[in-house]
C-alpha cells in the first residue's frame, strides 16, 4: 500500500495549504509506529521544512495550512489562538438538524477543565432513505456546514453528539447501526467530516487571505448517491 497523497492547494514563500487525507496522522505520535505521517510527507514533497499551526484531527479529512518559517509559524500560530481565523466544515449527521442554529455548550478538557465553547452551523441538504436503520422505518441524514467559534478537542463531534445528531463514523460518540448502515450500503469507513474554508491574515503581509477545498473524492461520491447532486461551498 502506497503512501497518502498530499494535494498542495496554494504555497507562496511563507505558507503551504494542503489536502490532508482522512486516516492521515499530522505529527508522529508514540503510538503511530512507522506509519507516515503529514508533516514528514509534505516536507518530503515540497523539500521544505513546514511548521504546523493548528490541529486537524486523524480521522477528518480537508484544508490545512503550515508555515515555512518560524516567523510565519508564530504569526498563523496567534492568529488560531486568539479565534481570529474563521473555519468552516463539512459534514454528514443522523437525523434532521434544524435549518441553521448554535451550538453552546462548554467543553471539558483532558485535565478536566471546563471551557466555554461554541460551534454554529447551517443545514445544506437532507435525505430520507427507506431503511430502518434504526427503530423507525426511515434513516434521516443531514448536510451541514459547520463553523466553530472555539478551538476545543474535538469540539464539532462533541456538539453534535450533545445535540443528539451525533456524525456519521463518529466511532467514540457516534450512533453504531448508522455507522454499520454506511459502512455495508455505501462503503464508507472514514468519519464524514471534512475541512472545507479558512479565513486568516497572511503572516507577512497581513492580506486577508480565503482558501478553500471541496470535500474529499469519496464524499463527494457519497453525496451524488445520496441525491445531494450539487456541492458548492458558500459565499
Amino acid at each position: 500500500m502506497g503512501e497518502p497523497e498530499i494535494g498542495i492547494l496554494y504555497q507562496d514563500d511563507d505558507l503551504v495549504a494542503v489536502h490532508k487525507p482522512a486516516g492521515l496522522l499530522v505529527h508522529r505520535n508514540a503510538h503511530a509506529g512507522r506509519e507516515p505521517f503529514l508533516l514528514q510527507l509534505l516536507r518530503d514533497l515540497i523539500g521544505k521544512r513546514v511548521y504546523p499551526v493548528h490541529r486537524l484531527d486523524r480521522p477528518t479529512s480537508g484544508l490545512m495550512i503550515m508555515a515555512l518559517s518560524p516567523g510565519a509559524a508564530r504569526a498563523l500560530a496567534r492568529q488560531f489562538a486568539a479565534g481570529e481565523v474563521r473555519k468552516a466544515y463539512v459534514a454528514v449527521v443522523r437525523g434532521f438538524v434544524p435549518e441553521a442554529g448554535a451550538i453552546d455548550w462548554p467543553l471539558k478538557s483532558e485535565s478536566g477543565r471546563e471551557a466555554p465553547a461554541l460551534t454554529d452551523y447551517a443545514r445544506l441538504a437532507t435525505v430520507e432513505l427507506p431503511v430502518p436503520v434504526g427503530p423507525h422505518a426511515t434513516a434521516r441524514f443531514s448536510l451541514v456546514r459547520v463553523e466553530p467559534r472555539t478551538g476545543r478537542t474535538h469540539q464539532i463531534r462533541r456538539h453534535f453528539a450533545h445535540i443528539r445528531h451525533p456524525l456519521i463514523g463518529d466511532v467514540l460518540r457516534g450512533d453504531g447501526r448508522q455507522n454499520r448502515f454506511f459502512r455495508e450500503h455505501f462503503e464508507i469507513r472514514r468519519l464524514l467530516l471534512a475541512s472545507v474554508e479558512l479565513h486568516f491574515h497572511h503572516p507577512a503581509s497581513g492580506l486577508e487571505m480565503r482558501l478553500t477545498c471541496p470535500p474529499a473524492r469519496e464524499m463527494l461520491d457519497l453525496f451524488d448517491r445520496l441525491g445531494w447532486t450539487v456541492f458548492r461551498l458558500p459565499h
